[in-house]
Formats: structure tokens, sequence, C-alpha cells
């Protein structure tokens, strides 16, 4: 079952920590988007592997887009 991974912000991708193949585990940094000027981590809901990231650092996003998918 794949789990998608949404942006909760409007903001910019700033850093991205996770790629397709990594195993990540709840709570883990897949990627940190800037909103405001402040850096906000977005965190993995579910244990998985990284699927799809569907950004690149610079990219912007809207919230409810999807970043990464995890299956």
């Amino acid at each position: 079952m794949s789990v998608s991974v949404e942006a909760q912000v409007t903001g910019r991708v700033v850093r991205i920590e996770a790629k397709v193949g990594d195993t990540v585990a709840v709570d883990d940094v897949l990627l940190v988007l800037e909103s405001m000027k402040m850096e906000i981590p977005v965190e993995s809901e579910s244990a998985g592997t990284v699927s799809e990231v569907r950004v690149a650092e610079g990219d912007s996003v809207e919230e409810g887009d999807v970043l990464v998918v995890l299956d």
C-alpha cells in the first residue's frame, strides 16, 4: 500500500534528504521546506521505502501537493 506525503504549507523545497530506494522510519526527515523564512522539516508519517520523490530542490509547492510516495 502506497502512502503519499503531502506538503502541509506553501513554500519552496530547500533540501531533499531521502532518495528513491531509501528505507525510512516514522518521523524520519524526507525533505525541508522553506516558508516565510522558516525551515520546516517534512517527516515520514509511516515506515516504508521511498518509491517516488516528486519534487526537486528549488521547486515551489502548494499546500496539499504530493512530495514523496512511500511503499
